[in-house]
């Protein structure tokens, strides 16, 4: 029932989204092609996630676990933000539910100040660390594998912080504030893959199982719970070196725009 209500929820975002696409297109506000293809590749993340088999081996391979939480996490957050999904959907939806929606991004109103708050960056890191390594505690883990209510609640966290996390990188609608100068989004991001690479060390070098779950689901499989444990901690340890591809993207921009003022100095 859970993956249909998801389904159902994935598919209305994809038809809001690409009716409004269309609507801005057809009165002269074309959206970038690029943005709408990498807010269906966030969906599509998102349903390979939630709705494809690996939420299924999820409860009984711990690095297919992993595989899920880092689809949340690592891909599906930032590519819905890429899309800019707000003003798209807003136009994707009747004239009177859009000044309903929108009411509370308006300046001045209080939600539109929490979010600010929230996707500043040292607080967003914070949130977004903070439940990433939360929800790897063994009490809390354990209850997520065994209540599919505590599992729905562990993957909705996960997308909403990984949200707020990206957010300040990405900066899509609304803007909330300027853009934080260059310096401090490489910490952000270096800090990122700092913790990243330190909870999936601690995941990866015991040489025992944290997570009784999977020890009797190893046993059942005739594999060690410590060398699953092992190999989904490794998969977090890679996947830190993801937060270098957008510090990457920011340096070339910065050489990009650094080169043209100094041409423009030569002029």
């Amino acid at each position: 029932m859970l993956k249909v209500v998801f389904g159902f929820m994935l598919v209305c975002a994809g038809a809001l989204y690409g009716r409004g696409w269309w609507r801005l297109y057809r009165i002269g506000h074309p959206r970038s092609r690029w943005r709408l293809a990498l807010y269906g590749l966030g969906l599509a993340a998102l349903a390979a996630a939630l709705l494809s088999p690996i939420d299924d081996l999820a409860d009984e391979l711990f690095p297919v676990h992993m595989v899920q939480h880092l689809l949340l996490t690592m891909v599906a957050a930032p590519l819905v933000l890429l899309g800019n999904p707000l003003p798209v959907v807003l136009w994707g939806v009747s004239r009177r539910a859009r000044h309903w929606l929108a009411s509370p991004l308006t300046t001045g109103a209080r939600f539109r100040t929490a979010l600010g708050v929230l996707t500043s960056l040292p607080i967003a890191w914070l949130v977004y660390v903070v439940d990433l390594w939360a929800w790897h505690v063994p009490l809390l883990y354990q209850a997520a594998l065994e209540h599919e209510g505590v599992h729905v609640v562990e993957h909705i966290a996960f997308f909403t912080t990984a949200l707020l996390f990206w957010f300040p990188i990405v900066r899509p609608a609304p803007r909330l504030g300027p853009p934080a100068p260059l310096g401090f989004m490489l910490l952000y991001l270096l800090a990122a893959t700092a913790q990243n690479t330190a909870l999936g060390a601690m995941l990866t070098l015991p040489e025992r199982s944290f997570y009784a779950h999977y020890d009797e689901t190893a046993r059942r499989l005739a594999v060690t719970a410590a060398e699953e444990q092992a190999a989904a901690g490794g998969l977090m340890w890679i996947s830190g070196h993801m937060y270098l591809l957008p510090i990457l993207v920011m340096l070339y921009n910065f050489s990009q725009r650094s080169a043209d003022n100094d041409a423009e100095d030569l002029v």
